[in-house]
């Protein structure tokens, strides 16, 4: 299977992800790449990873991981970071998520909105997904809908119809990809930046560089490039 090139002919894209960290495990190249084109991607964390560390409480992790994030945004070109307070491990997909989502995708307008996999495994097979990202991508698919409809959530802000494709980030459904090849080493970078939270995942031998290329070359062969990240492509 060969993978289609995502379309960039695109000014404003909306990354709508559970925790700080989602995107730099795979997407941030890609940002990077599109941000060098002159795009606006702008970051929306659901949670602030306050969970996400055994060793630190939460109260301190939050405020911590988000540091991280603001960080690693800068070094891929994204300045415009917001944590929207969703509880970290225990994110529930249901109407409050999608308005909380919904809002988002209003105030800032985008023709593309970026998500990360939520189907059920990362491999198509065994290597199970988490129920944050699960939730969080069904609700963001959902709340593209709601917030071309004026008379849901009409409290959440001007209804906007904008929105052209949802690119699941990562999906083993994923038929699409960009090429990340010149911009993958500010991937790694941007990934390097979640330093406190890597070492809190008390994972010795792990290399940012090694994960992520052992991801981006195999999307890269079926792209034809060297790198690539891939995406699964909804239309609303």
């Amino acid at each position: 299977m060969e993978l289609e090139p995502v379309v960039e002919d695109w000014h404003k894209a909306l990354a709508v992800v559970a925790h700080p960290d989602d995107l730099e495990f795979g997407t941030a190249a890609a940002v990077a790449r599109w941000t060098g084109q002159g795009k606006q991607v702008v970051y929306c964390l659901l949670t602030s990873g306050e969970a996400g560390i055994d060793g630190v409480d939460p109260a301190e992790c939050g405020p911590l991981r988000e540091a991280e994030q603001i960080e690693s945004s800068r070094i891929v070109g994204v300045s415009a970071v917001e944590f929207l307070g969703q509880p970290d491990g225990t994110i529930e997909y249901g109407v409050a998520l999608r308005r909380v989502i919904t809002a988002a995708i209003r105030r800032h307008q985008p023709e593309i909105v970026i998500t990360n996999n939520f189907r059920s495994t990362w491999d198509g097979d065994v290597l199970l997904n988490q129920a944050d990202h699960i939730n969080t991508g069904h609700a963001t698919l959902d709340a593209v809908r709601d917030a071309a409809n004026r008379w849901i959530f009409p409290d959440a802000g001007d209804k906007w119809d904008g929105v052209r494709q949802v690119w699941a980030a990562g999906s083993p459904n994923g038929r699409h990809g960009v090429d990340t090849t010149a911009t993958f080493e500010i991937g790694v970078r941007s990934l390097k930046a979640h330093k406190a939270y890597i070492d809190g995942l008390n994972w010795p031998d792990f290399d940012p560089e090694e994960f992520l290329e052992g991801t981006s070359r195999p999307a890269g062969t079926l792209l034809g490039t060297k790198y690539a990240a891939r995406f699964e492509v909804f239309t609303p």
